[in-house]
């Protein structure tokens, strides 16, 4: 006899692929580590995996299930869901052999206790440099250190591009140094263009070891702030004066700054939004606060039949978004007239005299490449994150769509 839901013969033991099993709260998280895929389940479910991935067949399962809880369990469902969620082998499909983490060695190296010493040292270091000259303390104006605008934008983006890949690798490195695979992919977030490390296998690992790869990336950045400012104090002019090389340090120490500081506005998903639904055990706040955020507008708009249910939810992220659906909203409002009003002057400043250029016949050579590079910089840098949407977008709907076929 076969389980149609799954094809496989429920009269012989399903063959499942090795399994990680995190008991965390009222849960247990079960997943393929080499698929990173995984799941919730109750500890009554999680025994009932238990049972079958030790060889029993379906009917065993459920006879265990009735002796030790006193009541009966739909084990079907359970091996239908483990198919779905890619945990069974087919008939004469061989287990996967986990190859080792590649960089776990660095990774425990660059997280060693003489590192931490040395890191420790570092930021102490940079630290009395600014309390003794305030000066070397990263301002705004330390980014447009060329009248070249087009000059400001590459040697920027030269510099921090290499820098977001130290931020990503030591949330890598953190994570492999405990066996969990990671994938860096870019994305968006609201009107920012990010690069992100997805960490999936975390969710197998004790929460109190997650916690260094969530934090790793912001201490790469405050690693790469001591740094520059050491830098920017070894190229200073003997003589006093302010040098270029000074304020380009300056200027990107500013700019990591920035970013540091965009760690903290959780409501859109950054590393800090990870750390804390990390210690409250959320599974997926965002998401549930948006969905939230919008049962309430449909409540409002007396639209009964457009709510979405929340029963499905875990009961710590819907008891969290109560109040965290109305962060976000904060967050994103902020966001936007930071925007409005905070970054787009200088923008628009920046870009009125860039075209400004065109329209004055004095203007040379040079400014006129210079204001051409810098629109088509400054262009790239809006629509770059418009064309990700899309494309996410799209594959979103495409993915749905082979869901409804299937």
């Amino acid at each position: 006899m076969q389980d149609h839901g799954t094809g496989h013969d429920i009269q012989d033991p399903p063959l499942l692929h090795p399994l990680v099993y995190l008991e965390d709260g009222e849960g247990v998280t079960i997943g393929r580590v080499d698929t990173d895929s995984y799941a919730i389940f109750p500890p009554d479910g999680a025994q009932l995996v238990r049972w079958l991935a030790d060889g029993a067949t379906v009917a065993e399962a459920a006879e265990r299930y009735r002796t030790v809880y006193g009541e009966s369990a739909d084990v079907e469902d359970v091996v239908a869901a483990l198919d779905e969620l890619g945990f069974l082998r087919a008939e004469g499909e061989a287990a996967v052999e986990l190859a080792p983490v590649r960089w776990q060695r660095l990774g425990r190296a660059l997280f060693s206790v003489p590192a931490w010493v040395c890191y420790a040292a570092l930021v102490a270091w940079a630290l009395v440099l600014v309390v003794r000259s305030p000066d070397l303390l990263p301002r705004s104006h330390d980014m447009v250190f060329s009248s070249y605008y087009s000059v400001v934008d590459v040697v920027l983006l030269v510099a921090v591009v290499p820098l977001i890949a130290v931020h990503e690798a030591f949330h890598a490195l953190a994570a492999r140094r405990l066996g969990v695979r990671s994938r860096i992919s870019m994305s968006y977030r609201f009107y920012f263009l990010v690069v992100e490390t997805a960490l999936d296998g975390l969710v197998a690992v004790p929460r109190r070891r997650r916690y260094l790869p969530i934090l790793a990336g912001m201490l790469a950045d405050v690693l790469v702030l001591a740094l520059l400012v050491i830098a920017a104090d070894a190229l200073r002019d003997p003589g006093g004066r302010p040098s270029l090389g000074e304020h380009v340090c300056l200027g990107v120490a500013f700019a990591t700054f920035i970013r540091l500081l965009w760690q903290f506005f959780f409501y859109i998903r950054t590393d800090v939004y990870v750390l804390i639904t990390t210690m409250l055990g959320c599974v997926d706040l965002h998401t549930a606060a948006t969905r939230t955020l919008r049962n309430r507008a449909n409540r409002l708009l007396r639209r009964p039949d457009r709510l979405i249910d929340e029963t499905d939810w875990h009961p710590v992220d819907r008891r969290i978004a109560r109040w965290y659906s109305w962060l976000i909203l904060v967050g994103y409002s902020v966001s936007l007239c930071t925007t409005v009003f905070a970054l787009a002057p200088v923008f628009l400043t920046m870009i009125v005299a860039s075209f400004d250029r065109f329209g004055d016949g004095h203007t040379g050579v040079l400014r006129m490449l210079d204001a051409c590079v810098f629109l088509l910089l400054t262009l790239t840098q809006f629509l770059l994150p418009i064309r990700i949407a899309v494309r996410d977008r799209a594959r979103n709907r495409r993915v749905r769509a082979e869901h409804v076929v299937a």
